[in-house]
C-alpha cells in the first residue's frame, strides 16, 4: 500500500461525510431559494463545491506541518489582496469587499481570515514560554492588521468572526484566564466606540433595528422581520420543497441575499423547525468531529490549527442563524457550506482539509 493510499483510507471520515453532506445541502437549499427565478445560483454553488472539496483533499494528504512555512506567504498574500480590494474592488451590498479574475468573483478577507489563524496558531505553539503579554501585543499586530483593513471596506460581520476565533486560540495558546477576562472587558468597553465612529449609517441602522426590530418595521427592520415571519411559518414539518407562495418566493425576503445571508430563514420556512434542528445537528456532529482532531492532535500547532478552525466555524453559524430569528444583529456573515458564496466555500473545506490532515498526521515524528 502506497502511502498516499494510506493516508487517504486514514482520513476522518466523519469530517468528510459531514462536510460533504452540509455542502450537498446547501446546493439543494440555494436551489430552493432560487429556482423561480433566471438566476442560477446552484450551479455556480456547486461548481465551488467541487474545487473546495478538490482544496480539501490536498489539504488533508499534505502534513499541515507545512503551516511552519507557508502560513507567512498566505498571510502577507492575503494582506496584499486587501489593500488591492480597497483600490480596484467591486462593491456588492454596500461593501467593497469582492475582487474579479475574468469571470470569478472572490472574496479576499476569506483568505486572510484563514492565514491569520494559521499565523497565529504558529506563532503560540513555537512562543509558549515568552510573557502572556508580549504574546497577547504579537497577536493582536497579527490580527490587527487583517482586521483594520476589513473593517474599511467596511465588512463588519467578517471583523466581528474575529473575536471568537481569537480567544479561542489564545485560550488553546496558554494566556492565562485573567488576560483573558481582561481583554474581553475592554472589548465590550470599546463596543460602544466602535459602534459610533466606525460603523456606516446603514450597519448602524442594523444596530439599532436589532434592538428594536419594530421602530423601523418597512425599512431597517425589515429584513429580519420578514425572515422570523419566515421562519415561524415553516411550522413543524415546513411548507415543503418548491412550495408555491412562500415567503420567498413573494419577494418578502431580500431576493439579493436569500440564498447567502437569509438561507436559513429559506431552510425553516421549507424545511420547518425539524429541518433546521437536523441541520443544526449536523454542524454540531461536525464541530465535535474537529474537536476530536484537536484532542488526537500530535503537537500544539495541530491542536492550535483544529481549534482556530473550529471557533471560526462555530462563530459563522451561530451569527448566521442568530440574525435570523433576532438573536444577533444582521451582520452579513455566511452559513458555512449552505449559504452562497464561493471564496467562502473553499476556504472553509480547505481549512476542514488541514483539520482532517491532523488527524491523519496525528502521530508524532520521532
Amino acid at each position: 500500500m502506497t502511502p498516499l493510499l494510506r493516508k487517504f483510507l486514514g482520513m476522518n471520515w466523519l469530517i468528510f461525510v459531514v462536510m460533504l453532506a452540509l455542502a450537498i445541502f446547501g446546493v439543494v437549499a440555494i436551489y430552493n431559494a432560487t429556482y423561480f427565478r433566471e438566476d442560477t445560483y446552484w450551479r455556480h454553488q456547486a461548481m465551488w463545491v467541487a474545487a473546495g472539496l478538490v482544496a480539501f483533499l490536498v489539504a488533508s494528504l499534505v502534513d499541515y506541518r507545512w503551516v511552519r512555512w507557508g502560513a507567512l506567504p498566505m498571510y502577507l498574500g492575503g494582506l496584499g489582496l486587501l489593500v488591492l480590494v480597497l483600490a480596484i474592488g467591486r462593491k456588492v451590498s454596500g461593501a467593497k469587499s469582492w475582487l474579479a479574475i475574468g469571470p470569478v468573483n472572490f472574496q479576499p478577507s476569506q483568505l486572510a481570515v484563514i492565514a491569520g489563524i494559521m499565523m497565529i496558531a504558529l506563532f503560540l505553539s513555537q512562543f509558549r514560554n515568552l510573557h502572556p503579554l508580549i504574546r497577547l501585543i504579537v497577536c493582536g499586530t497579527i490580527v490587527g492588521a487583517p482586521a483594520l483593513l476589513i473593517l474599511k471596506q467596511p465588512d463588519f460581520g467578517v471583523t466581528m468572526m474575529w473575536g471568537p476565533v481569537v480567544l479561542a486560540l489564545l485560550f488553546l495558546g496558554g494566556i492565562p484566564m485573567r488576560y483573558l477576562i481582561s481583554l474581553i472587558l475592554v472589548g465590550l468597553i470599546a463596543l460602544p466606540l466602535l459602534v459610533n465612529f466606525a460603523l456606516k449609517p446603514y450597519q448602524k441602522a442594523r444596530i439599532t433595528a436589532f434592538i428594536d426590530p419594530d421602530i423601523d418595521p418597512q425599512g431597517a427592520g425589515w429584513a429580519i422581520n420578514q425572515s422570523m415571519i419566515a421562519i415561524g411559518s415553516g411550522g413543524w414539518a415546513g411548507k415543503g420543497f418548491k412550495a408555491p407562495n412562500t415567503q420567498v418566493e413573494e419577494g418578502f425576503l431580500p431576493s439579493t441575499t436569500v440564498h447567502s445571508d437569509y438561507i436559513f430563514a429559506a431552510i425553516g420556512e421549507t424545511w420547518g423547525f425539524m429541518g433546521g434542528v437536523v441541520m443544526l445537528s449536523v454542524f454540531a456532529l461536525l464541530i465535535i468531529a474537529c474537536l476530536y482532531s484537536a484532542l488526537k492532535a500530535a503537537d500544539d500547532l495541530g491542536v492550535l490549527l483544529c481549534g482556530g478552525f473550529t471557533a471560526l466555524i462555530f462563530g459563522h453559524v451561530f451569527e448566521n442563524v442568530g440574525m435570523t430569528v433576532s438573536l444577533m444583529p444582521i451582520t452579513g456573515v455566511p452559513l458555512p457550506l449552505i449559504s452562497y458564496g464561493g471564496s467562502f466555500v473553499v476556504m472553509i473545506m480547505f481549512a476542514l482539509g488541514i483539520v482532517n490532515s491532523v488527524w491523519i498526521h496525528r502521530k508524532p515524528i520521532a
